[in-house]
Order: C-alpha cells, then structure tokens, then sequence
C-alpha cells in the first residue's frame, strides 16, 4: 500500500509538471500617495522664489520701509496709499509663522537694506500650537541678525491680533505678546506696536468689524485702524 501511495504522488507531480497551467499575473505596484506634509524648508518656497523674480526684474529701493510677516501683511494691498511719502515693500506670505521668517531672512529682509522693517509674525505659530516662549525666542533670534547686518535699520514688532476665530487661544495670544514686548524693550532700535487692544470692544472681545467673515483676515476698517496706529511710528523710524 505505501507503494502504490508513492507511484500515484510521482503520477500526480509529473502531470502538474507537463501541465504546469498560465503563470501568476503579479499586479502592478500601487502608486505611492504621501500625506506628509512638507518639510519645514520646503515651506513657501515658490512665494518667496516668486519675490525672487520680482525683485530680478525690478529691483526694489534701498533704504524704504519694509513690510514683512503672514496674511494680515500680505493682504494689506494698500501699503503705498496708507503710508503716502515712504517707499514701502510689502512682503508677507501668507500662513507664515516666525520660524519661516527667519529662515527666508536672508532673501526677503537683509537683501533690501531696508530703513525700517515693520514684522507681523506669531499668529499662526499659536494656531500651530507653537509656544509663547518659542516664538519669543524667534523674534530675539531675528532682532540680532538685524543688529548684526543692519544696524542703522529700525524694527517694528505689531503685537498678535485678537482674532475671534482664535479667541480660545487668546491666552496664549497675551502671553506671547508679554513676552514679546519685554525682548523688544530691551533693544533701542526696536518698538513694540500695541494693536491687540484697540481692536477689543467694550466687551472685551474683538470688534467684528474690524474682520472679515472668516473671522481671522481683517476688512478694510481694520487696516485703518493698523495705518492710525502705525503711521507715526513709522514714520520716525524712517528719518
């Protein structure tokens, strides 16, 4: 019996050999798809190579007043009617935080040797859950590149703005801006520029207004606010 099992498993070996029937079909790889986000050195690198561009086949001024930071810079299209008489450039990229600035400093700040600079970062580095000591930190960071490779150039810090989409965060917002303003005290050749409390109402919350229906970009009422508040300051820095 063990014979005859033995002959039938070489029959059945044999005839799958002779046989062996169409190959397995592997199918082709998936695609790879990433949900990574990019690399904090790929972030804004086609605005600020968009600056790049401009600034080849325009060069902009030395000695103006540069206006630099997220959004609420990159939407203030009116910067040249608001400050008449100064020559202004306005480089904000939106979604910026300060950690971004000083990355690009070198290619959207010292290269214009500006007379002023007036920066508005740390808003989305709370939204980014950056901390308050962090984001001090960066301002510190880009206040000594200034002094260092432009020395003559004043720096205008505009406080974090409180925005009612971000109010939960408005802790923080305080906080960051505290500290902020006591690293800018210590620097003559910087202001710290209050426009947190002007935007409050009676209540304590922020004017709706001065916002858009996002809640987070500012109408047109709240750059007036911003020109009321800025305009002298700027303009002493720029004599």
């Amino acid at each position: 019996m063990p014979v005859r099992r033995a002959a039938c498993a070489l029959l059945v070996l044999a005839v799958a050999c002779a046989n062996p029937g169409p190959a397995p079909v592997t199918p082709p790889p998936a695609p790879a798809v990433s949900l990574k986000p990019l690399p904090d050195s790929a972030r804004f690198a086609s605005e600020i190579n968009a600056f790049a561009k401009s600034d080849s086949a325009s060069p902009p001024p030395k000695g103006a007043v540069l206006f630099v930071g997220s959004s609420s810079i990159r939407f203030w299209e009116t910067l040249a009617a608001d400050f008449p008489g100064l020559t202004v450039i306005n480089r904000g990229f939106g979604g910026s935080r300060m950690d971004d600035l000083l990355r690009y400093a070198d290619r959207i700040v010292f290269p214009y040797q500006p007379k002023a600079i007036v920066m508005y970062e740390g808003d989305n580095d709370i939204a980014d859950n950056r901390s308050p000591a962090r984001i001090a930190g960066d301002v510190a960071e880009l206040l000594s590149r200034v002094r260092t490779r432009l020395p003559g150039t004043r720096v205008i810090y505009l406080s974090i703005k409180p925005s009612p989409s971000r109010w939960a965060m408005v802790d923080r917002m305080r906080e960051t801006n505290a500290l902020v303003e006591r690293i800018v005290e210590n620097d003559t050749a910087a202001r710290y520029v209050d426009v947190f409390t002007p935007m409050l109402g009676a209540n304590g919350r922020p004017r709706p207004e001065l916002f858009r229906d996002d809640s987070l970009h500012m109408t047109r009422a709240g750059y007036e606010l911003w020109r009321g508040i800025v305009d002298p300051v700027v303009r002493a820095a720029a004599k």
